[in-house]
């Protein structure tokens, strides 16, 4: 068998003649910015986040960032994240001239461990930016209340969790803003880069707008010194269709991450792996299903998964705090070791909603093949 990570042909077959009839209206058109298609997205979207608000921007990245500055977030300022997620979430306050503070990992869940936030708290500290990572999300009740009690924003980095939900409320809707990315293998993914901000706050949003558009709240007219951050109608088309069948897509994630579960489960009892815990009050939506193997055996099966046919991965094989860009903060190996552990133990395996149950036993098959 040949089995991608991801498997974006598939998704396309499916959808094929609603997304050519959309993007070829678009090129008949001629209209390719900040047009009819990104203002009808941004409704659809802030209504299926259950959010006032949602703004295109050019990539989650973006999103991140522009978040970050409408709340006067820069230079001086502290914003604790985790060391364990892509290295935009790090960037993106970089960007903005302020400085990223780590929090160790929790051993569970893999995002950010709440318990562990206070104490990384300084005069300094002006955001928290929580990671929803691999779909999972983060314990954010807990985080906005400590938010609160320390006069703290909240900035939700929800890139990889488009439709996950904590206790039946949407990701995205219980910060002051929320970053999306719809880099094309996201849950909701574009072809192409691009992102959105969701909030329930009409100035953040307001300004988030000025921003990704030059500073202009009218052409040729410009408030402050902005960015080229706006969302492409093509993309904006896409992902209107897309967005119709999101929970569907999001739904069959879940079954295929339980017939991994249930199929990897003698590894489990012997020991060999670990698979993904849904937390308590947690609905997630599997943009990445990863396993947890020995250390010396990962790599290992890693290869042997390649060569048979079996697209695994590392997400993500280097904590932030070890990565040369970040050398200058000052930590080393050590300073967060469920970070530190996780990279050298966890292996993504395929997941996609097309993916079939005989693909996911043979995936497991060779799994077991290399471990025993």
């Amino acid at each position: 068998m040949n089995i991608p990570l991801v498997d974006l042909k598939k998704q396309y077959s499916s959808i094929k003649q609603e997304i050519d009839e959309r993007v070829n209206g678009i090129l008949t058109s001629a209209y390719f910015i900040m047009g009819p298609e990104g203002t009808a997205f941004e409704k659809e979207f802030a209504a299926y986040c259950n959010a006032a608000y949602a703004v295109g921007v050019s990539s989650g990245t973006a999103a991140l960032s522009l978040a970050l500055r409408a709340l006067g977030i820069g230079p001086g300022d502290e914003v604790i994240t985790t060391p364990n997620t892509f290295i935009a979430t790090a960037a993106a306050v970089s960007h903005v001239g302020a400085r990223p503070v780590f929090v160790d990992t929790h051993p569970e869940s893999y995002n950010i461990d709440p318990a562990l936030i206070e104490k990384a708290i300084t005069r300094k500290t002006k955001a928290i930016i929580p990671v929803h990572l691999y779909g999972q999300p983060a314990e954010i009740d807990t985080i906005v209340k400590l938010a609160k009690k320390n006069n703290l924003k909240v900035v939700e980095d929800a890139c990889q969790a488009h439709g996950a939900e904590y206790k039946g409320q949407k990701t995205g809707t219980f910060g002051d803003v929320t970053a999306f990315s719809f880099y094309p293998g996201k849950n909701l993914g574009a072809y192409g880069d691009a992102g959105a901000i969701v909030t329930n706050n009409a100035e953040l949003a307001e300004k988030v707008k000025l921003f990704r558009n030059h500073g202009s709240p009218q052409k040729y007219h410009h408030d402050v010194i902005g960015y080229t951050d706006r969302l492409d109608e093509i993309h904006a088309a896409v992902l209107r269709v897309k967005l119709k069948y999101l929970d569907d897509w999001n739904t069959k994630r879940r079954a295929n991450a339980a017939i991994y579960n249930t199929s990897l489960q003698g590894l489990v009892n012997k020991g060999l792996v670990i698979t993904p815990k849904e937390m308590t009050g947690a609905k997630h939506v599997y943009h990445i299903y990863l396993i947890q193997v020995a250390e010396n055996s990962r790599d290992g099966l890693m290869k042997h998964l390649n060569n048979n046919g079996v697209g695994a991965q590392i997400h993500y094989p280097i904590p932030i705090h070890l990565q040369k860009a970040y050398k200058g903060l000052g930590y080393k190996q050590g300073s967060f070791p469920v970070a530190e552990k996780l990279s050298k133990t966890i292996l993504s395996l395929p997941m996609f909603p097309e993916l079939e149950k005989q693909q996911i036993e043979y995936v497991v098959k060779e799994i077991g093949a290399f471990l025993k």
